[in-house]
């Protein structure tokens, strides 16, 4: 480790950091201070305690969200941020010894079509900035379902033999996917991060610029200081108005939220898992993650190691930045607003467990505010539920009460004090935060107009950030119910897991869209019906709310369509930069996706027939073989079982057997080889199916 590195922050950085946490502190004590006026004035009672502290935490988060966009906003003006890493003295890179990256590509279970179409559309970006050699990719599989794991290795092959990428592009599959992602990486680390400075890590629906790709590395030859330089990825490519609706509020609004998250972090920032740089030696040395205390949720192996490894790399003296002004970094977004909230699903778990990590001893301030914002992320959907029910009963008994004109001998009535302006006031704060953001954005707009068209125009752009609204707060209320859910089911010990995500443009269905928001419609009546029966005030206060849980299965379903979004294109709406001037590595994705070659397709459609491939195919069988890592022979219990799987094969098929049995089958080299010699001396049953 270099000395450099313990180097205390400057003095503008606290300063930075000081005036934006001074800015929510007040925001949000003045918010506060108006809602207790609104209460009585001789004490509060219970459920108005209730309602101060949930209103405290849920404004406290709302302000830094409002002020990291503000201080972005102000930042974008000005287009002058002396914070930036870009911006920031650094250190000439030596031209004499440039380092060596390795681009990596963790997978488990995904599209490899898809996988290695944008992996060949990295490639090619690269060589156009004549800078290929002093990259490597590897494609690091989890793997377990067998089809997908042939496949991959036949697209790897295919891609190397194309790309003349022999020594430089690499594919391996572990036979454990032992800590999930984190091992994954870890892995290639101990076995392979010696021969490279740095590693770029990708997910399986990323895609990056070769200019980026090359500006990250000189960005941390300049910095020595830096351990990860994180990039704020795009979302782009999909089809469908629901997709489309994120990634224009991806592209339009965060630009500006990264700017302002930047301000205050500066070089204590964060990581989010991809479409980052890494300094692979302080990686090695300080982001080894060990399993918490006690059972899963809470225990267990940490899911959402990201925001642990950066506040790992902080704690030894590292800097960890957002390069926001960094552009060509994209990635792919849930198709359905349903796969969203199972996306949601994944990571609730994993984020919550944070909170745990903001008390452990070790880390610094700003670490525990990451971890606090990671909890916050999922838990203020419960917070906001909370609210809304304790607002309701608050409403309910304020109608219990009959309202006293006259007391004792005054003949003139004492009227009730109306606290209406200062309750009108509330609300309009806490809905101007929540919403003045978007007008902030679509004002950038006017400072650049070439940037003005690239969505649509300002008259587009307008119209798209008034429905791009009107869709949220439909959606709001739905998503709040998801999330309460995952973390209620999480705080009853029910770990989730870590399953596969779906991907690629596809319809939500009516019996899936009942199945998954026929509780939130029911609920919705059933709230309103009760509301407006008892406390009708309250009803159309909470409108909103009904409208988006009682047509949650429409907006689902409509959501979904990949014609409305094609139409929304039409009429130049949700329209995004790189939409209307794709940049190359968004063409050559394109291009790889539309030129699959046909072979493989046919294989796609097949769905068993890669397994099968494995074992009776003389080039499948030979290239699966070759990449079988070395292991010990198995044991007398372990041949045992596979003599049953071959005895099953044999006499029922490869249908008879399980995903788990055929990959343990296709995991030993010896079996593979039996196999083989057995389907060309002997074919099994429903031989007629194989290929």
């Amino acid at each position: 480790m270099t000395p450099s590195v313990q180097t205390p922050p400057a003095l503008g950085h606290a300063l930075r950091r000081t005036v934006f946490f001074v800015l929510v502190a007040i925001t949000t004590l003045l918010a506060m201070g108006l809602l207790v006026s609104v209460f009585h004035t001789d004490g509060l009672s219970p459920i108005e305690l209730v309602l101060l502290l949930l209103y405290a935490i849920l404004f406290a988060w709302i302000c830094i969200s409002f002020w990291s966009a503000l201080l972005g906003f102000w930042v974008m003006l000005t287009g002058r941020d002396r914070g930036a890493i870009s911006r920031q003295p650094g250190t000439p890179p030596d031209p004499a010894a440039p380092p060596r990256t390795a681009i990596l590509m963790p997978i488990y279970n995904e599209d490899s079509q898809r996988v290695f179409a944008g992996l060949r559309a990295v490639n090619r970006s690269l060589a156009d900035t004549g800078q290929l050699d002093r990259f490597d990719i590897f494609i690091l599989s989890d793997t377990r379902d067998p089809d997908v794991w042939v496949e991959e290795e036949l697209r790897w092959q295919d891609m190397v033999r194309e790309l003349d990428g022999k020594g430089r592009i690499f594919y391996r599959n572990r036979p454990e996917n032992t800590s999930r992602k984190t091992g994954n990486l870890e892995d290639f680390c101990t076995r392979w991060g010696g021969r490279y400075r740095y590693m770029i890590v990708l997910d399986a629906d990323s895609i990056m610029k070769g200019e980026t790709l090359v500006e990250m590395v000189r960005l941390m030859e300049c910095h020595p200081r830096a351990a990860l330089i994180q990039t704020p990825p795009v979302p782009v490519n999909r089809e469908s108005l629901f997709a489309r609706i994120l990634q224009f509020a991806g592209s339009i609004y965060g630009r500006m939220f990264t700017a302002g998250l930047n301000f205050w972090q500066l070089g204590e920032g964060n990581y989010w898992g991809h479409n980052a740089i890494i300094r692979i030696q302080p990686f090695l040395d300080h982001c080894g993650l060990p399993k918490l205390p006690g059972r899963e949720p809470f225990g267990g192996e940490i899911l959402s190691h990201d925001f642990v490894e950066a506040a790992l790399l902080r704690r030894a003296g590292w800097e960890v930045w957002l390069a926001y002004d960094l552009e060509g970094s994209y990635e792919e977004i849930p198709p359905t607003l349903i796969d969203y909230a199972k996306r949601d699903r994944r990571w609730c778990q994993g984020n919550l467990q944070h909170l745990r990590l903001a008390l452990s001893h070790g880390f610094n301030g700003l670490s525990r505010i990451h971890f606090l914002m990671g909890v916050m992320s999922y838990a203020a959907s419960p917070l906001w539920l909370l609210f809304l029910i304790a607002t309701g009963v608050q409403a309910f008994l304020q109608t219990q009460h009959e309202m006293v004109y006259f007391f004792g001998e005054n003949w003139m009535p004492v009227w009730p004090v109306s606290f209406a302006v200062e309750m009108t006031t509330v609300l309009l704060v806490t809905l101007t935060m929540l919403f003045l953001p978007k007008l902030l954005a679509l004002l950038l707009l006017l400072k650049d107009r070439k940037l003005g068209e690239a969505y649509g125009g300002m008259v587009g752009a307008a119209a798209s950030v008034v429905l791009e609204t009107v869709f949220s707060v439909l959606t709001a209320p739905v998503l709040m119910l998801f999330q309460s859910k995952f973390v209620l089911a999480i705080l009853m010990r029910r770990a989730v897991g870590w399953p596969p995500q779906q991907r690629g443009d596809h319809m939500t269905s009516f019996k899936e869209a009942a199945l998954a928001h026929g509780g939130h419609t029911l609920i919705g009546l059933a709230v309103g019906l009760l509301s407006y029966q008892y406390v009708p005030a309250f009803f159309w206060w909470l409108t909103p709310v009904l409208l988006g849980l009682v047509l949650s299965i429409p907006v689902s379903m409509l959501s979904s369509s990949i014609a409305l979004g094609q139409r929304a294109r039409e009429m130049g709406l949700f329209l995004t930069p790189e939409e209307t001037s794709p940049p190359a590595v968004l063409r050559y994705l394109a291009e790889n996706l539309q030129d699959d070659d046909p072979a493989l397709a046919a294989l796609r459609a097949r769905p068993h027939s890669r397994f099968v491939q494995a074992l009776t195919d003389p080039y499948v069988n030979a290239l699966h073989l070759s990449l079988l890592p070395v292991r010990e022979p198995p044991g007398k219990r372990r041949r045992h079982y596979l003599e049953g799987l071959i005895h099953q094969l044999e006499e029922e098929g490869p249908d008879s057997l399980s995903a788990v049995q055929k990959r343990d089958l296709i995991a030993e080299p010896e079996t593979l080889l039996r196999l083989h010699a057995l389907f060309w001396s002997r074919p099994p049953a429903n031989a007629g199916a194989l290929p």
